[in-house]
């Protein structure tokens, strides 16, 4: 086991890395920038290096400044959490070349599956079923055209090196076409510096599924079942849940099969998820693979009783999956979580500021990760997630009951956040029902925007 590992990460996933460490037996060291000094991840670390001002470009996303906190600190492994640098290829070139693992997988796959459209061929070459759509990418809107009408609309454009729905346009008839292409295509090349865009079939209700994997350093890979994120607006997650109400035991069994002989043949290591929309008739199509911790781990880790962190680090470590998972890894329960946000609960602008009280709910089957507390300051400069509110009952109605309580519970004053607006959706109807889809949050916010709007 490692010796020493340096978090290059803040806020709640920072807290959560140390704590799988410390229970391992693991020193820590903190990376952390000037607006975050009196940040929990920095109090609770072994040891903490300050790397640059407030803002990511100048801190958390200097690599230079990462590398050279790990070298002061003589650390044996970076774990990088998710965002930030997780799904850097060339930081974790940088890493191999400096003689520190990174925790996760390889820079060639993740290089791979950063790729999208390169990531879409690896699977279907493996037979995993994708949408339907062009073959690469589309250069003009000559091409563009082409392949939209061999698709059917509606269609959507993709950016090849895109993530959290930047550079992603829909198009229902070809009179639009050229105007979003040209509209994807910027703001793909002003968000990842690379604006070439693919074409995919567009599911007008889809829901959002995905599949938790594991991949040790020996060729072995297991799935750990799927979680359910349709409850989502302009792509952001808000609402997970696992296991999903749609998935059936052989789709379960399926799916699986079919990952674990894909990831197998690509040379998969640590931790990913596999993320799928599924169509009315209840197919799966595959839509990208997250190299990297998710954000909604912890409902997997109700299920399975798997904690996810440490199998990353067990398998750095060159341990096997045999010696990490339970021989026969079975669902229990069910579990949702919630992101608590600082954001205004129907404007959704942010919300920065000094939290003048906090308290956090407990019990059975509740878990709140944060980095968060009474008297603590959110920086304007990160993203708004302060906490995650995770339960885990016997059934869905009694997760759904134990997080209406548990809501209830939260006191977050001093800024806004998004507690009242998941305490609307757990009344919703439909949402209890578990009859939604992606566009659930259009739906459900489109008469409280308007109350908003005809009271300014």
């Amino acid at each position: 086991m490692f010796r020493k590992v340096l978090v290059a990460n803040r806020g709640e996933i920072a807290l959560r890395v140390l704590n799988a460490c410390r229970e391992l037996g693991i020193r820590t060291v903190a990376v952390y920038s000037e607006a975050d000094r009196n940040s929990l991840h920095v109090r609770f670390a072994d040891e903490a290096i300050c790397i640059g001002p407030p803002r990511p470009a100048e801190s958390y996303l200097n690599v230079p400044a990462v590398i050279s906190a790990a070298e002061i600190a003589n650390v044996d492994a970076i774990h990088p959490g998710y965002g930030l640098l997780s799904e850097n290829a060339n930081f974790a070139e940088v890493c191999r070349a400096s003689n520190i693992k990174f925790i996760g997988p390889p820079p060639e796959v993740t290089r791979l599956m950063g790729e999208k459209e390169k990531a879409r061929q690896a699977m279907k070459k493996a037979k995993v079923p994708i949408l339907p759509g062009s073959d690469g990418i589309i250069s003009t809107t000559e091409e563009a055209l082409d392949w939209a009408k061999k698709v059917g609309y509606p269609v959507i454009l993709k950016a090849k090196a895109g993530g959290g729905g930047r550079g992603m346009r829909i198009v229902r008839n070809p009179e639009d076409l050229p105007n979003l292409f040209h509209q994807a295509w910027g703001e793909a090349e002003n968000a990842f510096g690379n604006g070439e865009l693919y074409m995919e079939k567009f599911i007008e209700q889809p829901r959002h599924i995905e599949f938790q994997v594991l991949a040790d350093e020996h060729g072995n890979v297991a799935t750990l079942f799927e979680r359910e994120c349709s409850i989502q607006r302009r792509h952001q997650k808000l609402v997970e849940e696992a296991p999903s109400l749609q998935v059936t035991p052989k789709m379960r069994q399926e799916i699986g099969q079919t990952l674990r002989r894909c990831l197998t043949d690509i040379g998969y290591q640590n931790a990913g998820t596999v993320e799928f929309l599924m169509d009315e008739d209840r197919q799966l199509y595959f839509i990208e693979m997250n190299t990297r911790i998710q954000v909604e781990h912890p409902i997997t880790e109700a299920i399975t009783g798997v904690d996810i962190v440490k199998a990353q680090l067990r398998i750095a470590a060159g341990e096997r999956l045999d010696a990490i998972l339970p021989a026969n890894l079975e669902m229990r329960g069910h579990a949702i979580e919630c992101r608590i946000n600082a954001e205004h609960p129907v404007k959704f602008t942010p919300s920065a500021g000094k939290i003048t009280a906090f308290n956090v709910p407990g019990g059975n089957g509740v878990r709140v990760d944060t980095a968060q507390y009474a008297e603590g300051v959110v920086p304007p400069y990160y993203d708004s997630l302060i906490a995650k509110l995770i339960v885990h009952g016997c059934d869905r109605a009694e997760a759904i009951a134990k997080m209406e309580r548990a809501l209830g519970q939260f006191v977050v004053q001093g800024i806004d956040t998004s507690i009242t607006m998941h305490q609307a959706i757990f009344a919703d109807p439909d949402f209890r029902a578990g009859e939604f889809d992606t566009k659930f949050m259009e739906r459900f916010l489109a008469p409280k925007a308007e109350a908003v709007a005809g009271q300014s």
